[in-house]
């Protein structure tokens, strides 16, 4: 018994070192579990969106029509000869302006005057033959009072003096148009314009309206723009129309960079095209400066109406999604929801919001990306005037030989050491 007791006391001491031991490592384990959960960082929410953001406004817009035209001149003229017959004179210059009844060109009217004499000369007897005729009835009228010649030869002689008087007024028709062949020989502007280049030239063969002509004539002032605008803004452009208002017209060049000339609306075509959906305008312009020409390419701007009082937000904050059109409106706790609008007019800087949107109210104009409807927003503040963006610069010049310089003195000392 003496023997054992040190071996078991020796065992117990062994066996509660080992619990002592277990213990304390399960208490720092437990320590270390709690202190990393209490130190655990907390959930972060989502970050505010940051977001530019602008109130709606009320103020004016005009509603306009952009669309592509064409200069399409009053009046083009191909002067076609109207007789056959070479070609002896040309009395314009190439992209000459003429005046209405100015000469153009002349015909050999050798031929024509022949024809002319001619007709006369018939003329002549015909009317020789009538005066005959007539100096017969007048006897036979007198012979026929008296009972002394028979009724036939009366009658005869009348019918003879009316052949007569027809053969006079063909002979005097044959002459009008000697003289109005005379007249197409002698070629004249039908219209007031701007000459082309030379079609034929003189000493060429030509024959009645033989293409291509002898020149084109093209009216260069006052001139049209013809333009298209789609079905459904007809109804606005017609009310405005039948109301006797003058419907402004600005046409700009073809790359919508310049303003080229202003008028007026006067002319719609009277049918629609089915094909497009579309119908024909056609606006006048003076062109005085001859600053557009016949057949160019514009952009044409209808001054349909002007909205006053109306809704304005920037154009930017207008979306396009599932919802149809809508905007980001900004609440009073600093989130947005998506609010579904009716857009109108624009004229790129500001849109028109017809429904669903008070003055006042403020939208996103920018940082739309991201958002989505009950999203906490952050409303970026405005840059203060002057402020520079560039950024700071990382060191002075004047630094860094300074510091290379040491280096390079370490460097000397170490190699003499």
């Amino acid at each position: 018994m003496t023997a054992d007791t040190p071996r078991a006391a020796g065992s117990f001491r062994k066996k509660r070192g080992t619990l002592i031991a277990a213990i304390i490592i399960l208490a720092l384990i437990v320590l270390i579990v709690i202190h990393i959960i209490s130190n655990k960082p907390a959930k972060m929410g989502t970050p505010p969106q940051v977001v530019s953001a602008a109130a709606a406004t009320l103020g004016s817009m005009p509603e306009i029509l952009n669309e592509l035209g064409t200069v399409t001149p009053v009046a083009t003229v191909t002067v076609l000869p109207q007789l056959s017959g070479y070609l002896t004179d040309v009395g314009y210059q190439e992209g000459q302006d003429v005046k209405k009844g100015q000469f153009l060109a002349q015909i050999d009217p050798r031929q024509y005057e022949i024809n002319k004499q001619q007709a006369q000369a018939q003329l002549a007897k015909d009317q020789a033959s009538l005066n005959q005729a007539r100096a017969d009835l007048a006897r036979y009228t007198q012979l026929h009072e008296q009972k002394s010649i028979a009724e036939q030869t009366y009658i005869d002689q009348t019918f003879t003096v009316q052949q007569d008087e027809a053969a006079v007024k063909a002979d005097q028709a044959s002459i009008a148009q000697d003289d109005l062949d005379l007249a197409y020989c002698h070629i004249t502007a039908p219209v007031a314009g701007r000459v082309g280049l030379r079609l034929v030239d003189p000493g060429n063969y030509v024959t009645a309206s033989s293409s291509p002509g002898i020149v084109v004539i093209t009216t260069m002032k006052p001139t049209t723009v013809q333009f298209t605008v789609p079905q459904n803004a007809l109804s606005k452009v017609l009310q405005r129309f039948n109301s006797s208002d003058k419907l402004a017209v600005t046409v700009y060049n073809s790359d919508n960079t310049k303003q080229i000339a202003t008028g007026t609306l006067y002319a719609l075509s009277n049918q629609m095209a089915t094909s497009t959906g579309t119908v024909t305008l056609r606006a006048t312009f003076p062109n005085d400066d001859e600053s557009l020409y016949p057949n160019e390419f514009v952009n044409a701007r209808l001054l349909v109406d002007t909205l006053q009082n109306a809704v304005l937000v920037p154009t930017p904050a207008v979306q396009t999604g599932a919802p149809g059109d809508y905007v980001y409106l900004v609440n009073a706790d600093n989130t947005v929801s998506v609010h579904k609008v009716t857009p109108g007019p624009s004229d790129g800087k500001n849109t028109v919001i017809l429904s669903g949107l008070s003055a006042g109210q403020t939208v996103v104009t920018d940082g739309m990306d991201r958002l989505s409807d009950g999203a906490t927003i952050k409303i970026a503040q405005p840059k203060p005037a002057g402020a520079s963006s560039a950024p700071a610069p990382a060191s002075s010049s004047a630094d860094t030989p300074h510091k290379s310089g040491k280096r390079a003195n370490s460097a000397a000392s170490a190699s003499q050491s």
